[in-house]
């Protein structure tokens, strides 16, 4: 496939990862994939996926990777060309996996992978205002604190997965969000 280019955005809650990823999947005409936005949009259409997935959810499961995998395989699938800004996606090894089958079926891989990062007391300090501008009052630093140890939990496999690729790259995610893009740029260019 010409024309392709898939790009994986991580970083931890706060780190400005949903600002970037909508402003770089606009520039680069990619289009932004998030596995939440999939598995609500499955859900709503009543797909044979989502149906599963609900039931799942509703008795306060976690949504189990071949599914996921699954809804992002069909997203995938669907576009003519794949230009991609990966969001949320993969989380796991396993995942990370199934992905790297996937776009070898298309004869593609992953162009780069991109990891925002925060000193922790400055996403403390992000959410917290966050959560103040957005009256979310479940947002204390207690649960943001739980938050980043969960994410760091879960993606430091990811981490280890991808660094050793050549396509791993670390982004600074402290200063502006124009700072930040162009550091994003610099590795993309």
């Amino acid at each position: 496939m010409s024309g392709c280019e898939v790009v994986l955005l991580m970083g931890p809650p706060g780190a400005g990862k949903g600002t970037q990823a909508t402003r770089l999947a606009k520039e680069r005409a990619l289009k932004k994939l998030s596995t939440g936005d999939i598995l609500r949009a499955n859900v709503a259409a009543g797909t044979e996926l989502g149906c599963r997935a609900s039931s799942i959810m509703d008795v306060g499961e976690l949504v189990p990777d071949d599914l996921i995998v699954a809804m992002v395989r069909n997203e995938l699938e669907s576009m003519e060309s794949l230009r991609v800004l990966l969001d949320g996606f993969p989380r796991t090894p396993g995942q990370a996996d199934a992905l790297d089958a996937i776009l070898a079926e298309h004869g593609i891989s992953l162009g780069a992978v991109l990891l925002l990062e925060v000193e922790d007391e400055e996403l403390v300090r992000r959410l917290l205002l966050r959560a103040r501008e957005q009256g979310r009052s479940d947002d204390t630093e207690e649960v943001i604190r739980e938050r980043m140890r969960v994410y760091r939990r879960d993606t430091e496999p990811l981490i280890k997965y991808y660094r050793g690729g050549g396509k791993f790259h670390r982004v600074d995610g402290n200063g502006d969000i124009d700072e930040i893009h162009r550091r994003i740029e610099g590795i993309l260019s």
